[in-house]
């Protein structure tokens, strides 16, 4: 599944590029380390079903990029490391107190320091791929809260187109974003490391490296819930007191080679979505 398949423009302009088990998008800059070669569950589990499990990660992750898409000068694109960017620290714990609050579920508050931006960054990159981005309600509440006032509209209409009733169909969402009775639709998103590279006074680019988990649980589900590794950068803007994205992008990788441990059953992931929260990041 791709962009072409009629949920907007294309991914960007790179060569192509795929695995045994993805279903192949267009290629980031910097190719794939694993390439082809790259271990995959298809032993224990046939390749039809893995590739309807990443079509699932593929369709949320694309809605996203469109969302995203800059009609103008293209900030949106190319927002990584320029190589003049302070180096990258090791990621590791800091003792800086957390942020003093939240707003629509999403931490606020963040320090006006390098680390502040990181740890902006990190729970930014969670809300944006959560199951509540596909709920018109709290995407509205999620789009005001994460970005720069004058991106609200803008985002919210192209979010909103992003992820319509077609989308949401593709998923086996209803229009609210829901699963059907006896399903649960998960995506969650946790993230391993930060690095900023640049940062200035009012100003910062974060990437954050990224897994999580997405698909539908349930007995009877097409798209079981598989794990996905990827890069979100985004580019943050002092704002208020306090640090908000101004555009963001998104990568494939870094990706470990997978493990061959027995998937757990339908059940066992839903159980664990409902009794397990999430967290807030702080660097």
């Amino acid at each position: 599944m791709s962009l072409d398949d009629g949920y907007g423009p294309d991914y960007d302009d790179d060569p192509e590029r795929g695995h045994q088990t993805r279903t192949r998008l267009p290629e980031r800059a910097g190719g794939d380390a694993y390439g082809t070669g790259r271990r995959s569950r298809t032993a224990v589990r046939p390749s039809r079903n893995m590739v309807t499990v990443v079509g699932v990660v593929v369709l949320l992750i694309a809605a996203i990029a469109f969302a995203n898409r800059d009609d103008g000068n293209g900030d949106a694109d190319g927002a990584g490391s320029t190589g003049n960017g302070p180096q990258a620290q090791p990621t590791a714990p800091t003792g800086e107190k957390p942020v003093p609050g939240s707003e629509a579920g999403i931490a606020k508050g963040f320090p006006k320091t390098e680390q502040g931006a990181q740890s902006a960054a990190a729970n930014y990159a969670v809300a944006l791929v959560s199951a509540d981005i596909l709920k018109p309600q709290r995407r509205q509440e999620i789009v005001q809260q994460v970005f720069v006032s004058e991106k609200v509209d803008e985002l919210s209409s192209k979010f909103n187109q992003a992820y319509s009733k077609d989308f949401l169909d593709k998923l086996g969402l209803d229009a609210n974003g829901n699963a059907e009775k006896g399903m649960t639709y998960v995506s969650r998103t946790a993230p391993v490391g930060t690095k900023t590279t640049e940062y200035a006074d009012t100003t910062a680019t974060a990437e954050v490296w990224c897994t999580g988990v997405f698909g539908t649980a349930g007995v009877s589900s097409t798209n079981p819930v598989a794990n996905d590794w990827f890069t979100m950068t985004l580019k943050l803007r002092w704002v208020d007191g306090d640090w908000k994205v101004e555009s963001f992008s998104q990568k494939d990788g870094p990706a470990p080679v997978n493990s061959d441990r027995k998937a757990s059953n339908a059940d066992e992931i839903a159980k664990a979505v409902e009794e397990y929260g999430g967290f807030t990041y702080a660097r």
